[in-house]
């Protein structure tokens, strides 16, 4: 049985975190960390781990977790996977975004290429059971061969928009982006917070990638609204297209023509979210017992989407389109805020 940590157990991700393990058959929650003694200890009474740590170093001294869950903000990450490898923990998985801007995302790309510690960023939804489904569908030719793809999501880059190019990539798998062309606007989501979250409100951006697919990400206000009412975060949404059909999947539901045959359905995103954040663990724990098993979520493919996002905000800066991989202007969130103040 693995023995699994948390790492910050504040908000309902770490919650959601804790409540997979019911149907995680390989792991167990067995210790957890936050700073903060009076949400440590709520947090461990509410789910009967009695291991906790204000350090989460010494957590890794006395508990030796084989997974830690990390549910911090961007700002202390580094630090934690240094921790991690020094202290010989097997993985990590971490809460997206995986970085903010050019200094960390370079900063984590060169950590990962000698790291031992295995990690992987926390994007459950490609675990959810109609996305997955979808998933295999396409890469089995369901829907012939890609065209077009459309990925948005209600909150800014830094919050959702992550998920949505994880989403791209994991219908055109196996294909690597070689230009962007952006645009963004709103200071609000750049402005200080102790999250540091930071992103501009709104953004768009075209991506076009090496096997000929483009896709069209929008992330704030110009992005779909994809049920009539509901808080800005239950808005993500893709929509695949080829050459015999499409499927398309939002947080609340689906559709599909496959085979010239339409269908669609709804679904309950916190039933789908329950069951993808425990297939996401159990994959991971598959991989700390196979190298081979690479988890689909892994740093290098965060990184590659990270990408991205830093050739958005210097395609909108220069207004120009950006080849990648490219090396990003430093201090970008300072330049996003000069520019849109």
């Amino acid at each position: 049985m693995m023995k699994s940590a948390i790492i910050g157990v504040s908000g309902g991700r770490a919650r959601g975190l804790a409540e997979a393990y019911r149907h995680v058959s390989r792991g167990s929650l067995a210790a957890v960390s936050s700073r903060q003694r009076d949400k440590l200890d709520a947090f461990g009474s509410a789910f009967d781990v009695s291991a906790r740590y204000t350090d989460y170093r010494e957590m890794f001294e006395r508990e030796k977790p084989d997974l830690v869950h990390v549910n911090t903000p961007p700002s202390v990450r580094m630090e934690i996977f240094e921790a991690a490898e020094s202290a010989g923990i097997p993985a990590v998985l971490v809460e997206k975004p995986v970085a903010i801007q050019g200094e960390d995302f370079l900063a984590m790309q060169a950590f990962a290429r000698s790291a031992r510690v295995k990690i992987a960023v926390n994007h459950q939804l490609h675990f959810h059971p109609r996305r997955s489904l979808f998933q295999r569908k396409v890469r089995e030719g369901a829907i012939g061969n890609l065209r077009f793809i459309e990925a948005s999501a209600g909150m800014n880059l830094a919050y959702q928009g992550t998920h949505a190019l994880q989403a791209v990539g994991a219908f055109n798998t196996g294909a690597t982006p070689v230009d962007v062309f952006g645009q963004v606007s709103g200071p609000e989501g750049l402005a200080e917070t102790s999250r540091h979250h930071y992103a501009p409100d709104h953004c768009t951006g075209v991506i076009n990638y090496d096997n000929g697919v483009s896709a069209l990400l929008r992330c704030g206000a110009v992005a779909p609204r994809v049920i009539a009412a509901g808080a800005v975060n239950v808005h993500k949404r893709i929509a695949v297209y080829g050459d015999k059909g499409y499927v398309h999947w939002t947080m609340h539901g689906w559709e599909s023509r496959i085979d010239n045959k339409y269908e669609s359905g709804e679904h309950v995103y916190a039933e789908e979210d329950i069951r993808g954040q425990a297939a996401m663990t159990e994959a991971m724990i598959d991989w700390i017992e196979d190298d081979s098993a690479v988890h689909p979520l892994n740093i290098d493919s965060a990184l590659s989407d990270f990408s991205v996002i830093l050739g958005i905000y210097e395609s909108a800066l220069r207004r120009a389109v950006v080849t990648l991989p490219f090396a990003p202007a430093r201090d970008l969130v300072g330049k996003l805020r000069g520019a849109l103040s």
